[in-house]
């Protein structure tokens, strides 16, 4: 979108960083005014993350109005709250692209800019990273200063305090700053508060603090009464002591939509030695009410009217795979107790609300903790229970050792929904679920299941719910199904597929949601059509079967081509010796950008007519 000088005047004079750090301090509110109606503006028509930005906004600028960045360092954990980041970087006048193809990344991009130090989609990386920012500073001599932003959120992950644990024990330079959207502005948020937390990041105070520890060690009623004095001041503000016990000087919590308190605390805490902790408070979705009533729904947003409040009506007739598993779980839960659905923090995203209302003692939301998760799983099983793990593909990545170790080493039936396989679309690559296909195949007593629509998703959640020998896998794609009658549920026979079309000479075997464009392409080349429907265990009869009556073979799957289930094809041709040619369509080696579907699918000869034209072209 074209900035408008005259409708957003500060803003027009901190085109950069270097720019904004001129303004009188008193002229900020003003600015962070400016930012947040050009934020709303954008992203109304442009689409994106929407309500954590609004959050951040006097946040953001007081950091960048404090600290001397580039050259000092800003991590935000996670990404998606950095929006107002990219606008104060020199990417103002680009945010209308951002999530679309070859626009502005969804989150902070190494690639895109230099104030984007770490590239962040997962959550909890933050404080790991900058730790290791700050010790290569110290070490180089360099007066850096690194802070990092984690959501409330983000800090439930157990990564975040082992990173918190190892910097306080090595008592580097390090500021972390805890964005708690969560909880409501107390009264202990206010004047006074903001006050005290300016006291507490002040030099007196922390002089007093360090030169306690030496200097009245041997003066015991004066120790004490300046024990009592520090811990009645903070008695007043922190609402626990688990951050000073990891070795961090607590400061905090402030209100964090008043900027001008936010600057005077930041240039206190940018000059204190050691790791330092600041907790502020804000209100997710900030200045825009729609936002601020209902900030899941407004978290990631579509176009919309900002006068009305109103995204545009778009109600499908058909299902996405993720209503389909939500509500095969309610269906299920209603016969079955011991079933147990657990999900870390994407309950909504996963089509869990229903159900999680409908049936609370059953639903675990364990926050963003997927370890946790998995081994949680391992041992309700072991208790007697019937656990789904439902989880993105790129988020059960961060618990690859539990699932190998505490699952499936240990023959434990637990049922993995792995949602957002294959490509995702705007979220970009660290969201493409294109690995879980390789990660997962080489499992000792993994069964993996592809569905092609969501009749098969349904029949396959239950046929991995009822099997008892080991882990199982479902592993569908964002958005909607095909459309096809869901019949009722019964177990499918493990490792068998089916053939869907009868042809000559060339046969394409399909692993997923790709099948409606293979089906094209089959009527077109007069090819057999086999629906896999399980990667593992493959169908070793019906590959024979088709190897020894065919000439060529086409593997298809929406996924990683190095080691997935084309490459499972391959060994097993190979260690039968089946003299059959092979060609693996799906996704090259390398990380897949952000666009939408089809753009992608398109991009990568995934559709009919790629799919076409890459068979072609071989056999040619």
């Amino acid at each position: 979108m074209s900035f408008d000088i005259s409708k957003y005047p500060m803003l027009a004079l901190a085109g950069t960083v270097q720019e904004l750090r001129l303004l009188p301090k008193r002229k900020l509110t003003l600015l962070c005014d400016d930012l947040r109606q050009y934020l709303l503006d954008s992203v109304s028509k442009s689409s994106g993350h929407f309500a954590s930005g609004l959050g951040v906004v006097e946040l953001t600028v007081a950091l960048h109005y404090v600290y001397n960045t580039p050259f000092d360092y800003i991590i935000w954990d996670v990404g998606h709250q950095a929006y107002p980041h990219k606008i104060l970087t020199g990417r103002r006048d680009y945010i209308d692209t951002i999530r679309k193809k070859n626009g502005l990344h969804p989150f902070p991009w190494r690639d895109e800019s230099e104030y984007d130090v770490l590239s962040v989609g997962h959550s909890s990386t933050s404080i790991s990273a900058g730790l290791g920012m700050a010790v290569a500073a110290e070490r180089e001599g360099k007066k850096r200063r690194i802070a990092c932003i984690i959501g409330d959120g983000a800090i439930t992950a157990g990564m975040a305090f082992e990173a918190m644990n190892h910097a306080g024990d090595i008592r580097t330079d390090l500021l972390v700053i805890l964005n708690d959207n969560e909880m409501s502005i107390s009264e202990n948020v206010g004047a006074l508060n903001n006050r005290l937390a300016q006291i507490l990041s002040g030099k007196t105070y922390s002089f007093l603090r360090e030169s306690s520890k030496r200097v009245l060690n041997g003066i015991p009623p004066i120790k004490k009464l300046l024990k009592r004095t520090k811990e009645h001041l903070k008695g007043i503000v922190v609402p626990c002591k688990l951050f000073e016990e990891l070795g961090f000087n607590y400061i905090g919590p402030i209100d964090g939509h008043d900027v001008l308190s936010l600057v005077s605390t930041l240039k206190n805490m940018r000059n204190l030695k050691g790791p330092q902790f600041l907790h502020i408070i804000t209100k997710k979705g900030k200045g825009y009410a729609p936002a601020e009533k209902d900030p899941i729904t407004w978290h990631s947003v579509p176009k919309f009217d900002p006068a009305s409040g109103i995204f545009p009506i778009n109600t499908p007739e058909i299902s996405s795979y993720s209503q389909i598993f939500g509500n095969w779980l309610s269906e299920m839960a209603a016969k079955d107790p011991y079933l147990i659905a657990i999900t870390p923090a994407m309950r909504e995203g996963s089509g869990m609300l229903t159900f999680s209302r409908s049936y609370p003692t059953q639903y675990f939301d364990v926050a963003i903790a997927e370890q946790h998760a998995v081994t949680f799983a391992a041992g309700m099983v072991i208790g007697g229970y019937k656990p789904i793990v439902a989880i993105y593909s790129t988020f059960l990545q961060r618990a690859y050792d539990q699932v190998i170790h505490d699952v499936a080493m240990q023959k434990l039936s637990v049922l993995f929904a792995i949602d957002r396989c294959g490509i995702v679309g705007a979220d970009g690559p660290t969201h493409q679920g294109v690995f879980d296909l390789v990660y997962l195949r080489c499992i000792p007593g993994m069964v993996i299941m592809s569905p092609s629509n969501e009749n098969e998703l349904r029949q396959m959640l239950y046929t991995g719910y009822h099997y008892q020998d080991g882990p199982s896998a479902v592993r569908y794609p964002r958005g909607c199904g095909t459309g096809v009658v869901q019949e009722p549920l019964k177990k499918l026979p493990i490792g068998k597929g089916i053939i869907k079309r009868y042809g000559k000479k060339l046969a394409i075997l399909n692993f997923g949601t790709l099948l409606s464009e293979a089906s094209i392409v089959a009527e077109i080349l007069n090819a057999t059509l086999v629906d896999m429907r399980f990667v593992k265990p493959l169908d070793e009869i019906l590959i024979t079967q088709i190897s020894n009556s065919h000439n060529e073979l086409i593997t298809i799957e929406e996924g990683a081509i190095k080691g997935g289930a084309g490459s499972g094809v391959n060994e097993f041709i190979m260690s039968k010796r089946l003299r059959i040619s092979v060609l693996n369509l799906g996704l090259p080696d390398e990380f897949i950008p952000q666009g939408t579907q089809e753009e992608i699918r398109h991009d990568y000869k995934l559709d009919a007519i790629g799919i076409e034209q890459q068979i072609i072209d071989w056999l040619s």
